[in-house]
């Protein structure tokens, strides 16, 4: 790997899954809005999506993802217009091939947010403008970079210092993109799960390929303690998709409730600096409706779900630093695919913008 990376290199680029990216190509990204975060803070950012449009497709709601590509947008001098089934032909009168045909020749870019993954591939085939996967059964890139990100500020170093375990139901697009993106990066990745919930064997044999060539370490295991010792950084998600219904938890939650980020499981880290990370949101208390749902129906969590409260809001909780780069890494997403020689800031010559690339 060189030592530097333009993100002029993503410029036209589709994120599906980053499974067509390269460690590289991670990193400029994540080095670029590492860069763009400051900028922003010292109100000195540059715009360079001017006269930018980005189509924004919901099948799933958001808060965190519109948020960000709506004001990473707005930051860059863009702006985004959200479309969803309610107020649009889209899922009902138009298919998936006509619907990219006809908001690729109007938009700048187009985003989705949904179930399958052969969705966005079709948009991506069709639409003749970046395309970008804002969630899908099977994959989450968005959340990866802002997790790189998080993890970095947290550690800083080459990437491959890092290790990093999640805990729960790995076959959803969490599992599957930590696992993937520590596979491309060199990392020390651990998966704790039942084992009939771990990702699916295909997909753990291509993250093994890509770990050979990185070096990458790569366990799966159904032993909590084994996943988390030595680890840096300890990540979960919730444990059940938002779409069933809450009388269909009772079997998932006796399951997996080994696997809850307690206390304990912090301390089996043997890390004092172990951090706790959460892509949200988060059933760690019962003041959401949902949540207090699932706590009236399951006595005893109620001190928290896939996480406790008492870890959610400890020191160690990194999950707001987490949520706050989701905006910094989509803009730098939304500016090195959309913009041909990104500039950061407002006082730097026009080409003053290089990326570091860590080592690993």
């Amino acid at each position: 790997m060189t030592d530097t990376a333009t993100a002029s290199s993503l410029y036209g680029r589709h994120l599906l899954s980053l499974l067509e990216w390269s460690a590289q190509d991670i990193l400029a990204l994540v080095g670029l809005a590492a860069e763009l975060k400051g900028a922003r803070r010292d109100r000195q950012e540059y715009p360079n999506l001017l006269g930018r449009s980005l189509a924004m497709i919901f099948e799933k709601g958001s808060t965190r993802t519109r948020s960000a590509f709506e004001l990473g947008m707005l930051d860059q001098g863009g702006y985004a217009v959200y479309l969803d089934s309610r107020g649009s032909h889209i899922y009902s009168k138009e298919s998936n091939k006509d619907t990219a045909r006809v908001l690729g020749r109007m938009y700048d870019a187009v985003m989705y947010r949904g179930r399958l993954q052969r969705t966005v591939q079709e948009l991506a085939d069709h639409a003749g403008v970046p395309v970008y996967n804002a969630l899908t059964d099977d994959f989450h890139p968005t959340q990866m970079l802002a997790d790189l990100l998080t993890m970095l500020e947290h550690k800083p170093g080459p990437a491959s210092d890092i290790a990093y375990a999640y805990l729960g139901d790995a076959r959803n697009n969490m599992g599957n993109s930590l696992l993937l993106l520590g596979a491309k990066l060199g990392m020390d990745v651990r998966i704790a799960a039942p084992q009939h919930l771990w990702p699916e064997e295909d997909h753990v044999a291509r993250c093994r390929e890509f770990a050979a060539q990185s070096g990458a370490r790569l366990t799966l295991t159904e032993n909590v303690q084994e996943a988390v010792q030595g680890a840096d950084f300890i990540h979960t998600d919730v444990w059940v998709s938002m779409g069933e219904p809450v009388d269909t938890w009772g079997e998932r939650i006796g399951e997996l409730l080994p696997y809850q980020v307690n206390a304990a499981v912090m301390a089996a880290a043997q890390n004092p600096d172990v951090k706790f990370m959460h892509c949200l949101p988060a059933f760690h208390n019962a003041e959401t409706r949902l949540g207090a749902e699932l706590m009236r129906q399951h006595p005893h969590l109620s001190s928290g779900l896939e996480v406790t409260d008492e870890v959610f809001e400890s020191p160690a909780s990194i999950v707001f630093d987490q949520s706050e780069n989701r905006l910094h890494t989509i803009k730098a997403l939304l500016v090195a695919t959309l913009c041909p020689e990104p500039q950061v800031r407002l006082d730097a010559p026009q080409d003053s913008f290089r990326v570091r690339v860590p080592a690993g």
